[in-house]
């Protein structure tokens, strides 16, 4: 369900940020993951709000994305918790709810006799087409920004995502360490 608008008449993560000031100290740090967090919940009510008359959430989205990607269309359970960086539970939980929709059904992984493969469904592939046209047409709940500034956001948020250690940085080709000039 989409939230309803607060309207209210001063930015309260700003009017947060002066009284962190005033008992702690600087409070930058303290405004930027307050927005962060604020914004995560608006965009995640906005693009669920899309995607329920698919009877669909963001992360079962992602999911079926995910197997829509792959060369064969199925994914051994614990590679899309490792690719979406959910915990196995959240995995097995979005896949039940995938298969009881008929988007996904389970097979045994030929590879791993103890392993499960999600493989996606025609119903899966259809309802990720529609979908994906929906989040696309409200650009992912980002049209206010121009795409240089989507660009940047994404390499801000990269920043963090190394930190927390998601991946290590690629060494740069020899043209980005030249400003793209080679």
């Amino acid at each position: 369900m989409q939230q309803k608008p607060l309207n209210l008449p001063f930015d309260p993560i700003d009017r947060a940020a002066e009284s962190w000031r005033a008992h702690f100290g600087p409070s930058a740090a303290m405004a930027a993951v307050t927005s962060i967090m604020r914004a995560h919940q608006i965009l995640l009510s906005q693009l669920d709000s899309l995607l329920k008359p698919y009877d669909l959430t963001f992360a079962r989205y992602e999911a079926l994305v995910l197997l829509t990607f792959s060369k064969t269309g199925a994914l051994p359970l614990s590679k899309i918790g490792e690719r979406l960086m959910v915990h196995p539970t959240s995995v097995t939980n979005t896949v039940d709810r995938l298969e009881k929709s008929g988007y996904v059904r389970r097979l045994p992984n030929p590879r791993d006799g103890r392993g499960v493969l999600a493989e996606i469904t025609d119903a899966g592939r259809a309802v990720v087409r529609r979908a994906t046209r929906d989040l696309m047409a409200a650009e992912f709940g980002l049209g206010m920004y121009a795409e240089d500034e989507l660009h940047r956001m994404f390499d801000q948020l990269r920043t963090l995502r190394v930190a927390a250690g998601d991946f290590g940085v690629p060494p740069m080709r020899q043209d980005e360490e030249h400003g793209g000039l080679l």
